[in-house]
């Protein structure tokens, strides 16, 4: 790995290299159980479809429940994670798809590649002074017209250190963004959010952030011939 790799890769890579064993088995497929994730999941996918062939990144893709969702729906879609131990996970758990190791600090694709990019979740552990770098990354590997599609516990840029998680020891900080402040990084990066939904915590219990709101924000590369605007 690079020398200069940030900390915060390096110590979410060993926490879930740690969890991977367990990870599956106690983190629900939100959209599964959940309809209006999976309505919001169909959505984005229903729009990569829209705007062309290309195909879709899954990043921090655990053990794959959302690649292959997406999958399921018709979208050409491969995942990745920067731990080695989930990818090898979610090659066992769904052998027919792609799944490689990576960051999206610094995705190995040339410029316009993908038609797509979900993060359901993975932004979290992304500090708050790395999301430009982070979707300016989305901006450039993108084609025009291209869709994101992020999920994550909302907070108010506030942060919580695991040092523990299902009886393993671990070190992995989770950063609880504000949805305005995600949707601002976004639009510094030429990203612009046309759609948004904060959604209650849930009352079963089986939201593994507590009693946090759940933002998702759909947001568009700008396509062909339309100027890329920028929040000042």
């Amino acid at each position: 790995m690079n020398a200069e790799e940030p900390d915060f890769l390096r110590t979410a890579r060993a926490s879930y290299d740690t969890l991977a064993p367990d990870y599956a088995a106690h983190v629900p497929d939100g959209p599964a159980t959940r309809p209006l994730d999976r309505a919001l999941v169909t959505a984005f996918a229903d729009l990569v479809r829209e705007n062309g062939p290309a195909p879709v990144a899954d990043l921090g893709c655990g053990p794959g429940h959302g690649t292959a969702r997406l999958h399921a729906l018709g979208v050409p879609v491969f995942g990745v994670d920067l731990s080695p131990r989930m990818v090898a996970l979610a090659r066992r758990t769904h052998p027919e798809l792609r799944f490689h190791v990576g960051t999206m600090t610094a995705l190995d694709l040339p410029p316009r590649t993908l038609g797509g990019i979900a993060a359901l979740h993975s932004v979290s552990h992304v500090p708050t002074e790395y999301l430009s770098t982070v979707f300016a990354e989305f901006e450039r590997i993108l084609v025009p017209g291209g869709q994101v599609l992020l999920a994550f516990p909302a907070g108010t840029d506030d942060r919580t250190r695991l040092t523990e998680r299902f009886g393993h020891d671990v070190e992995l900080d989770c950063h609880w963004h504000a949805p305005d402040t995600v949707t601002g990084h976004l639009a510094r990066a030429g990203l612009l959010v046309h759609a948004r939904a904060l959604l209650d915590p849930d009352e079963d219990g089986t939201d593994e952030h507590g009693k946090r709101e759940r933002a998702f924000l759909l947001a568009r590369k700008p396509p062909a011939g339309q100027p890329k605007r920028t929040a000042t």
